[in-house]
């Protein structure tokens, strides 16, 4: 039987964020909710699971007799859509993404299977060549490739729709009073050039899908060499999808260096190949949407639970402002 108390409580940074989990009420409701759902896949809890609390979830490792763990997440408002859209990815880009257990939409509830080792733990424990990280970014363009015709259906999951053109509204409506007045002022002047770059993006014409916005190795599972899972999709967005391409770049330079940019963006640009499109297009399209996918990830930050204040809340908040300084860098590609 799952046990009402968890073994470890994990509060990582946040000691102080109040999440749903500390009222006794929806910890129980929850609990009821993970043993019926465990119950209907002929599941048997072994009573041990740890709890980890932070201001944008709430997840529980469950142990489960005779196969691998399983997990709960629950999502704040503004992110209650991840379950739903998780159901949905299963659907239509099966193999990719985990296959839920149980969802409950209105209450942004999920229970998933685990999905193998984090590409991070491989990495910390083998050498992993440059080329996995081709591999990484390409099947993830396969995936946004496929679900641009989905767009739509997935912005009506409740996926925050963002197009191009509406990128310097995300700016002005964001609150960067924690910046020093200095890098306030930078992004003030830059906002005719951002303009300028979205205007430029948008006539490339290549279509919305779904961005996940966050894709570093903690974000997808590496169970056997050359495939990949991704997962958490909570910051996800209906959006440029070559947005995404920056984040899991990044932490390959952190492996490889730079030299490993110039394949890893022609791996990632290898399903958009085509449509009368010219491979100089693509990859200027890359370099604006380098820069631009920074607005996103910045606006992500306040996908918090409305009970997440004090402490967390400043330090959630400090990291989006953070995160806009992006902007004012010059795209490595």
């Amino acid at each position: 039987m799952l046990s009402d108390a968890p073994v470890a409580v994990d509060r990582g940074r946040y000691q102080d964020t109040v999440t749903p989990w500390e009222e006794p009420a929806w910890r129980a409701e929850a609990l009821d909710w993970v043993r019926a759902g465990l119950t209907a896949h002929g599941m048997r809890p072994t009573g041990r699971w740890r709890v980890r609390l932070r201001p944008w979830s709430v997840v529980l490792r469950l142990c489960v007799a005779g196969q691998d763990a399983v997990w709960f997440k629950a999502n704040p408002p503004a992110s209650a859509f991840e379950g739903a859209l998780t159901e949905a990815l299963a659907r239509w880009v099966p193999g990719h993404v985990l296959r839920p257990l149980a969802v409950d939409t209105a209450r942004g509830w999920s229970l998933l299977p685990d999905g193998g080792p984090l590409f991070r733990d491989v990495l910390a424990r083998e050498t992993v060549a440059a080329g996995a990280w081709e591999e990484l970014v390409r099947q993830y363009a396969v995936v946004q490739h496929a679900l641009t015709p989905r767009a739509n259906a997935i912005a009506r999951l409740g996926v925050p729709a963002v197009p191009t053109g509406a990128l310097p509204g995300v700016l002005d409506r964001f609150d960067a009073t924690t910046l020093p007045p200095r890098e306030r002022n930078a992004l003030r002047e830059l906002r005719p050039r951002l303009l300028d770059w979205c205007a430029e993006l948008a006539a490339l014409d290549v279509p919305d899908s779904l961005d996940h916005a966050d894709l570093h190795d903690g974000q997808l599972f590496r169970p056997e060499p050359g495939r990949f899972t991704f997962f958490d999709w909570g910051d996800a967005v209906v959006a440029h999808p070559f947005a995404g391409f920056a984040v899991p770049a990044r932490r390959a330079v952190e492996h490889h260096g730079p030299r490993v940019l110039p394949r890893l963006r022609d791996a990632y640009l290898e399903p958009w190949t085509g449509a009368g499109r010219s491979t100089a297009q693509l990859r200027r399209a890359v370099s604006l949407a380098w820069r631009l996918g920074a607005l996103n990830r910045a606006a992500a930050y306040g996908r918090l639970f409305p009970t997440a204040s004090g402490a967390a809340g400043a330090a959630t908040a400090a990291a989006g402002a953070r995160c806009l300084l992006e902007l004012l860098d010059e795209p490595p590609v």
